[in-house]
């Protein structure tokens, strides 16, 4: 489970269906940098897992929907905490966190 939650996509996904259920598109414009398979796969694992409930809606095109179930919704609270906690702290994270590598260092 640890796993799951504490990749990035999930936690921000989970972070963005927090104010209700959002269609495929708005959530990839939220997680800016995500690409459609990624998300594709992030909400896959998380509806496998019970955190997510994925509702299709006979329109044409299809409309679908993804909103957090009651077990992600409780879980949505400390990682939004954790979200919290890296935005404040985010200044004194060190380099590898923003991508240098410990190589590149002098």
């Amino acid at each position: 489970m640890l796993d799951l939650l504490a990749n990035k996509w999930a936690a921000l996904a989970i972070g963005a269906m927090e104010d209700g259920p959002q269609r495929f598109g708005a959530l990839q414009r939220r997680l800016q940098g995500v690409s459609p398979k990624v998300l594709t796969n992030t909400l896959r694992r998380l509806e496998d897992h019970g955190f997510v409930d994925r509702t299709v809606y006979p329109a044409v095109p299809l409309h679908v929907e993804y909103a957090l179930t009651a077990l992600g919704r409780g879980v949505a609270e400390p990682l939004g905490q954790v979200r919290a906690w890296v935005e404040e702290h985010l200044d004194e994270i060190g380099p590898a966190a923003s991508g240098v590598s410990a190589g590149s260092r002098q």
